[in-house]
């Protein structure tokens, strides 16, 4: 279907949000710009061609660099690519001889390529090896469940996932990898499923918690946002703008609290006694108090929507406040280096095809 610029080839998903993303970031013909994870370019295509912009595309994952290149072609001189994580913003930039931008839009969680790709391990809808790291560094999702000690796993299922059976779950998979290493995520849901039950239609599915809590743990993925808006508030312009989506409590708790420090509505006046020093001038200006949903339509034509928050704030001139939004934390004894060496073993033996999965083939 061709798009508003003559364009035959449409993005590879669905763009949550983005008239609202473009509202709110409102790209403007000269600006300088960062999409702070590309994933595959949708909101990056259409700041492209809502403005005459030069756009910063950031993505951790070589995969959707490699994926942008075709889109990077067409911009040439517009749209330029770089692999790393988005709390490296401000270095990816300095490369290129940018030292402050526009706007920046942040999607924060998965993407729904990597989600879509069985062989990334993120999805418990597809079989694959159980990896679910959004790059090539770091230990993985199936080092964790066949290393760390029972208590870890558990602590990581309530934190990350707020998984309310986390001790039952991490208890079933520590006696299931006594039999046999996890290797793949139909492995994993097999044993969610024996501890929640089998899911049930127009019920999330039982194994949802536990795959996010994994994904969040293994990617260190909440550091990263709190360090990805620190490094935002830091290269944005006065009157730039920050435009956040998130999928999830965890990671919307963090970008509500750093907006609320921001923009000085976490200061009350009268709870300051006269000797404390004066807060901090605000760094931002509140563009979505409370923050914005998508709407029903959206919901409806996308579900993977509903669960969408937008947060939005337009840089003030006062300094960037440094502080890091606080996050929840889980403190882990990891398995011996042997073990882990032994858990890599079996992963590589899966993706070889020489292991052996639970056998049970999944309908889905």
């Amino acid at each position: 279907m061709p798009s508003a610029d003559g364009e035959q080839d449409a993005p590879r998903h669905v763009p949550v949000m983005l008239r609202e993303v473009l509202e709110y970031l409102a790209p403007g013909d000269g600006e300088v710009h960062v999409d702070a994870t590309f994933g595959a370019g949708g909101y990056a295509r259409a700041i492209l061609q809502a403005a005459d912009v030069r756009l910063f595309g950031i993505d951790r994952d070589p995969t959707a660099i490699a994926g942008g290149k075709a889109l990077a072609a067409r911009y040439s001189g517009r749209l330029v690519l770089l692999h790393g994580r988005f709390s490296e913003m401000e270095a990816l930039l300095a490369q290129h001889g940018v030292g402050a931008v526009d706007g920046v839009v942040m999607d924060l969680g998965v993407s729904s390529m990597q989600l879509d790709e069985a062989e990334r391990g993120f999805s418990f809808m597809h079989d694959g090896p159980l990896d679910m790291r959004m790059g090539t560094e770091g230990i993985s999702a199936a080092e964790v469940v066949n290393t760390f000690r029972e208590e870890d796993i558990a602590d990581i299922l309530k934190t990350y996932g707020e998984e309310r059976r986390a001790r039952p779950i991490a208890r079933a998979i520590v006696r299931r990898r006594k039999e046999r290493p996890f290797m793949t995520t139909f492995d994993l849901v097999e044993v969610v499923e024996q501890v929640l039950g089998r899911p049930r239609a127009g019920k999330k599915h039982p194994a949802t918690r536990t795959f996010q809590a994994l994904r969040i743990f293994v990617n260190r993925e909440l550091e990263e946002v709190a360090r990805g808006l620190l490094a935002a508030e830091r290269l944005l312009k006065p009157g730039g703008r920050l435009v956040v989506v998130s999928f999830h409590s965890l990671e919307d708790r963090i970008v509500k609290q750093f907006f609320k420090t921001r923009t000085g509505r976490g200061e009350a006046q009268s709870r300051r006694l006269p000797h404390e020093p004066e807060p901090p001038a605000p760094s931002f200006e509140d563009l979505a108090p409370g923050g914005v949903a998508p709407s029903d339509e959206e919901v409806a034509s996308n579900p993977r929507a509903r669960s969408a928050r937008l947060r939005a704030g337009r840089r003030t001139s006062a300094p960037a406040m440094m502080q890091l939004p606080a996050l929840p934390r889980v403190r882990v004894g990891m398995g011996a280096g042997d073990a882990a060496a032994a858990a890599r073993s079996a992963t590589a033996r899966c993706r070889r095809g020489d292991g052996r999965s639970s056998g049970r083939r999944r309908r889905r």
